[in-house]
């Protein structure tokens, strides 16, 4: 069976949160109100769905947004702009499966039009090497370390440049051309992203 990649709707809420919590050390526990404040503000926010069930969910958010995530503000206080992955989970039957990878496809694609780095952490901890390496395959490279705080979990920070942004910003500038399969896939407040900030 296919899998198809779509924004998340709210009545699908409740199964996310119930995938994240399930998805063991690799990702941090959220709560209803969390989840929800990450549903009203997130750039990317999409489900993968596979057999007519959410399999995967990934969030991510531009480098203007406001997020409170001790390792959003440790990129944001070194790299100018750049396309932050906040989490990303697969339900444990569907790893392997390629839904990871579809969904990593697809925010990429979304992002290299509109960033010049894509940026997310791994935590250093056992039963995560899985996911170091699942992230090196697609490019990404340690460019730092970060102790979160309120976790005391050791974080690898890792950036991945996008090589087709610089030909797309200077081709198209903020203008992206008017077609179907670049819309933005969620509406994007102006304080998220404000116009003529790519570096």
């Amino acid at each position: 069976m296919s899998i198809a990649i779509r924004d998340v709707r709210e009545h699908e809420l409740d199964s996310v949160l119930a995938l994240n919590n399930a998805a063991g050390p690799a990702i941090l526990p959220l709560d209803a109100a969390r989840l929800r404040l990450l549903f009203d503000s997130a750039e990317y926010f999409r489900v993968a769905v596979r057999d007519d069930a959410i399999a995967g969910f990934l969030i991510g958010l531009g480098s203007h947004a406001h997020h409170d995530s001790s390792n959003f503000a440790w990129f944001h206080q070194r790299y100018p702009d750049f396309f932050y992955i906040d989490r990303v989970a697969v339900a444990s039957r569907r790893r392997g499966g390629g839904v990871g990878r579809a969904l990593y496809a697809d925010v990429q694609s979304y992002a290299e039009l509109r960033y010049p780095h894509m940026a997310c952490e791994v935590f250093l901890q056992p039963g995560t090497d899985h996911a170091l390496l699942f992230h090196g395959s697609f490019g990404f490279r340690e460019v730092g370390q970060h102790v979160m705080p309120l976790y005391d979990v050791r974080a690898a920070m890792l950036m991945k440049s996008l090589c087709s942004y610089p030909w797309v910003r200077d081709t198209y500038g903020d203008a992206l051309p008017d077609e179907a399969w670049l819309l933005h896939p969620r509406p994007v407040r102006a304080a998220q992203r404000p116009t003529g900030t790519c570096a």
